[in-house]
């Protein structure tokens, strides 16, 4: 069954003004049945979660759906699905709990190619804890992170890895899995930022080989909140600073305060409206994920190359996303001299969103020598269409003439 784009799209609201939005791995569009879930949870009864009335009955009923939701997006274990608001504040909240267990002469392994919200936490924590940073490089020039890149750094003293399942920044998809391996051979844990990656593909938390993995639903089209999966097992042996009459259970003795109980509905829509494409009323949720994410993963790769194509035909742009694995996201600049902020200008008074800067991954922006500043980001979405992507390179062969 091929993907139908219109009908996708048809689902955005936001796309109804005629803006293009290659804005995506900043936050996505929010589809028509995401925001009606939000809105049905808001309209209740909604209470504290319980069993005593109907109003503490569908609090309870949200967060079950959410956790299964999400559990069959990552495919993890409900049960070692966590919520916060949002990837950052999980990383400092994980970072801050394992770190109790850190020691002077303890190495933590952080890499240049994340975004900072998966390398300032590790970084504090470790400081904090009296414990060796150390950095794992990729190479410029293509944009790689090897597994030797890694394992050179690694030591019997290592205690976490922090690590990026895609690059925000140029797209670059690191060997999770492969580098897993050398990671738990030194005995050490894997923290997997994988915000920009859920977008991008299917995750299967045990084949991935993450110990923790997080990502945040409003990159695949949900409301803002962040999601960590562990396994339930592992999450047993933490113990994070928390209020005494505060449960204990996991997943729960994470979560703080009352979970904004809208914002799950949210999320557990956005992933059946990933499911809807790969749809087979025979098969489970994750069964339509798998075919879903294979539809979608193919669309894009079919945009990407339409871009790269009219690209180079543009002599004055340099890309800087180059590895041989990557998500469909792009970081331009110009030989010219011309600047990304004035082509992210010029673009969106065409109705065309392609934001400029190095969007928090400032590690990643220094090694590739841009400094601070970063570039001109194209990152695709599931509702981009081939007219999407020509009004793009009109509108940049316009700005470089």
């Amino acid at each position: 069954m091929p993907f139908d784009i219109d009908l996708f799209r048809a689902q955005f609201p936001a796309l109804a003004t005629g803006t293009a939005f290659f804005d995506g791995p900043g936050g996505t569009q929010t589809p028509r049945a995401v925001i009606e879930a939000v809105a049905e949870a808001l309209a209740g009864p909604l209470s504290n979660r319980g069993d005593g009335n109907p109003a503490e009955r569908n609090a309870e009923t949200l967060v079950a759906e959410a956790r299964k939701a999400l559990g069959d997006l990552l495919g993890a274990d409900p049960r070692g699905v966590v919520f916060g608001r949002s990837a950052t504040q999980l990383a400092y909240d994980f970072s801050r709990t394992l770190a109790k267990s850190w020691s002077p002469g303890d190495e933590v392994v952080v890499t240049r190619l994340d975004h900072d919200s998966n390398v300032r936490p590790w970084i504090q924590a470790a400081e904090q804890a009296g414990a060796t940073v150390r950095w794992a490089e990729f190479d410029p020039e293509d944009g790689e992170l090897t597994v030797e890149a890694v394992g050179e750094v690694l030591s019997g003293r290592t205690r976490l890895v922090a690590l990026t399942g895609a690059s925000n920044l140029i797209g670059t998809r690191p060997p999770v899995t492969e580098i897993s391996r050398v990671v738990h051979d030194a005995g050490a844990l894997l923290y997997v930022d994988g915000v920009h990656l859920t977008a991008h593909s299917l995750i299967d938390l045990e084949t991935l080989g993450a110990d923790f993995f997080a990502c945040s639903p409003y990159k695949f089209l949900g409301p803002h909140m962040g999601v960590l999966a562990a396994r339930p097992e592992l999450l047993e042996t933490l113990a994070p600073d928390k209020l005494l009459p505060s449960t204990d259970v996991v997943p729960e003795r994470f979560e703080f305060g009352t979970l904004p109980y809208e914002l799950l509905a949210g999320a557990r829509a956005a992933v059946d409206v990933l499911a809807a494409p790969g749809v087979h009323p025979e098969r489970d949720r994750r069964e339509q994920l798998v075919a879903a994410y294979s539809m979608l993963e193919k669309h894009e790769d079919a945009l990407l190359q339409r871009i790269e194509g009219g690209l180079a035909g543009l002599p004055a742009v340099r890309q800087h996303s180059r590895a041989a694995v990557r998500t469909p996201t792009l970081l331009l600049t110009f030989d010219d001299g011309h600047n990304t902020g004035d082509a992210s200008r010029h673009l969106a008074e065409r109705g065309i969103n392609a934001p400029s800067g190095s969007f928090y991954a400032i590690e990643a922006s220094r090694r590739l020598g841009l400094g601070d500043g970063g570039g001109l980001r194209v990152g695709l979405a599931p509702y981009n269409s081939a007219e999407d992507v020509d009004r793009l390179l009109e509108g940049l062969a316009d700005f470089l003439r």
